[in-house]
């Protein structure tokens, strides 16, 4: 293993960034001195104020760069960066591979009316399909134009898999732990005491499922009660090398977005005490991340030159993530898993949360959040995630034209009232409220919401007959129709006649692609509305499956059928468009990112997918009635 480690472990990254701010994410192997930044001809010499730093472990220190100024940047024109620090010089020109045409510094463009933007969801490293950010950032490379740029890159939820780790995975990040002296901690109403207890020999990879998490306490009165007794809190069917420490969930975020750490580490492509089921396992998954650590300097480039914004999904805390209000009180009940959730928690607010709108976190988060990292310990690791558990502002919008208003589908949940096993609703009544606010004087919109408002009629019923049947967890039956109160109060929102006249909601979660245009029935004028989903940039849902679904949702669910008037958005015409023209298929199962071109008015113009192997999916707009 090198001695040295590089000086850059991880990033340029740049995050919110606009008319008035400049947010930019690193993670250094040595502290710095004075910084100064260099943007265009502006030369700062940065204050405490405006450098947030955090020693994440001996040999790791994260930086967030936020200066916040009046007109601080020039719109619709490339602007480099450069950081300089007093004692190791510049800091980005000696990274390989991080620049475009042999430039010697990185260059972004503000474009606060959006004409168009990239938007994706559900990167898993060691799935089989191709990198969607690494055809993103070869796309970009093609034409660094001011016309051509998109204005920022959104990523709407799985951005890390916490709970779905693949062997060489952890075994990397065991390795990773050691090799920058991340924090150990202790655990309570564990089957181990603390963190160094935790094996990474191959003989204890999955196995965590059996040994390591902790099981519900209560047996749930329904049909299928047996497999509620005693059953995993943490419900993910891929589950056996489950992050749990803090310092596992650190390790992964560096290793999903560093293409240097990778090069500090060895991971053997045969290993010893596998079962003969699990070595091949080992095998296969070896392959997909040698592909997927090769592209890495791409996704880094792409996101070192174009602002991006991060909201979560379940599977970067845990899948089902507060799904019901029976999960709710077995998770947050058992101090073990709630540890492990508020350990993934403190790595979403360091490596995405924080970076969308830093000023939210001032006050209530970041004080906290440098107490516990000067000084670790168990009391402050309890303070610290008590006060993210309580903490309602993961949400934000940002000043574009379109208004884009990202929400937070996971923390405020509307708990069911009848039954605490079926599932709550994605947003509840006072979050809703708040969202119909931030709507209120816009001509038009984009909303991002992980998972879709309006999604596969055909896979909404069989997760709702499966929650009838008491297995709400087992098909992660959580839409914006599964709850009464919040579908009927968004429904309200989009038939309220103060709303805007043209809604574009992003969302992906399911890790298919497709695309609706929507109207509301039986009135001439009111709003239009755009669901445009797009998952996964490397993840896709089972392959023999979806055709089946996609055909059985277009004869049951289609525009004209008239079981749509049996459905909660019965007063909703929804119309799929079609992938390439095809005439019966509208849902496409390809990993890609999506592309999204908007006119002046605001209105999609183009509605693509592009695909890790550079290929196009067009969504084409449904014929007239």
């Amino acid at each position: 293993m090198p001695a040295e480690l590089p000086l850059v472990l991880a990033g340029p990254t740049l995050r919110h960034c606009d008319q008035d701010n400049f947010t930019l994410w690193f993670v250094s192997s040595a502290p710095m001195n004075e910084l100064t930044l260099h943007l265009g001809e502006e030369k700062l010499i940065l204050g405490n104020e405006q450098r947030h730093e955090i020693r994440l472990g001996k040999r790791a220190w994260q930086y967030l760069i936020q200066v916040n100024q009046n007109e601080l940047l020039a719109v619709n024109s490339a602007i480099e960066y450069r950081l300089e620090d007093s004692q190791h010089g510049a800091l980005f020109e000696k990274i390989a591979q991080l620049n475009y045409a042999n430039k010697i510094t990185p260059k972004f463009v503000i474009k606060p009316e959006i004409d168009n933007m990239l938007h994706g969801s559900c990167r898993n490293p060691h799935h089989h399909s191709g990198d969607a950010l690494v055809a993103a950032d070869t796309r970009l490379s093609q034409d660094l134009s001011v016309e051509a740029r998109p204005s920022l890159l959104m990523l709407s939820g799985d951005q890390v898999y916490v709970d779905d780790i693949a062997g060489p995975m952890i075994y990397a990040i065991g390795q990773v732990i050691q090799l920058l002296g991340l924090p150990q901690e202790q655990f309570s109403g564990a089957a181990l005491s603390e963190s160094s207890d935790i094996s990474y020999h191959p003989a204890a990879l999955y196995q965590r499922h059996k040994n390591l998490l902790p099981k519900t306490q209560y047996q749930a009165k329904t049909a299928l009660r047996r497999w509620y007794i005693n059953h995993p809190i943490f419900t993910s069917s891929l589950a056996e090398n489950h992050l749990i420490s803090l310092g596992e969930i650190m390790a992964l975020y560096l290793l999903t977005w560093s293409p240097e750490l990778w090069e500090q580490i060895d991971i053997p492509k045969e290993v010893a005490g596998l079962s003969a089921l699990n070595k091949l396992r080992w095998e296969k998954e070896w392959l997909h991340l040698l592909e997927f650590k090769a592209g890495l300097h791409q996704v880094r480039r792409l996101m070192a030159h174009l602002p991006t914004y991060m909201i979560f999904d379940d599977h970067d805390v845990t899948d089902d993530w507060n799904l019901t209000a029976k999960w709710e009180e077995a998770a947050y009940g058992h101090p073990f898993s709630k540890r492990i959730i508020g350990n993934a928690l403190i790595g979403y607010a360091l490596f995405q949360g924080l970076g969308n709108a830093p000023q939210k976190f001032k006050t209530e988060i970041t004080p906290l959040i440098d107490a516990f990292f000067s000084k670790p310990d168990t009391d402050k690791h309890d303070l610290l995630i008590d006060k993210l558990l309580k903490f309602d502002h993961w949400h934000y919008s940002l000043n574009t034209s379109p208004k884009i208003v990202v929400l937070d589908t996971r923390t405020h949940r509307w708990r069911s009232e009848s039954n605490l096993a079926k599932p709550s609703g994605l947003m509840d009544w006072e979050a809703l409220m708040e969202f119909q606010h931030e709507l209120v004087g816009q001509n038009n919109v984009i909303i991002v919401s992980a998972a879709p408002m309006f999604g596969v009629k055909l896979i909404e019923t069989i997760q709702r007959t499966a929650t009838m049947l008491g297995g709400s967890l087992l098909v992660d039956a959580e839409n914006w129709m599964a709850h009464p109160g919040t579908a009927n109060t968004l429904l309200s929102i989009f038939q309220h006649r103060k709303t805007p006249e043209q809604f574009v909601i992003l969302s992906g979660d399911v890790h298919y692609s497709f695309a609706y245009d929507i109207r509301i029935r039986f009135r001439k004028a009111g709003p239009q509305i755009y669901q445009i989903t797009c998952s996964g940039l490397k993840n896709q849902f089972p392959e023999k499956l979806i055709p089946i679904f996609d055909k059985l949702n277009g004869w049951l669910y289609g525009h004209f059928s008239p079981l749509n008037f049996l459905t909660k958005r019965k007063r909703m015409s929804i119309r799929g468009r079609r992938p390439n023209g095809e005439h019966s298929k509208r849902l496409m199962n390809q990993s890609g990112i999506g592309l999204l071109n908007l006119a002046k008015n605001g209105a999609p113009t183009k509605i693509g997918v592009l695909h890790a192997d550079m290929s196009e999916t067009h969504f084409d707009a449904p014929r007239k009635d």
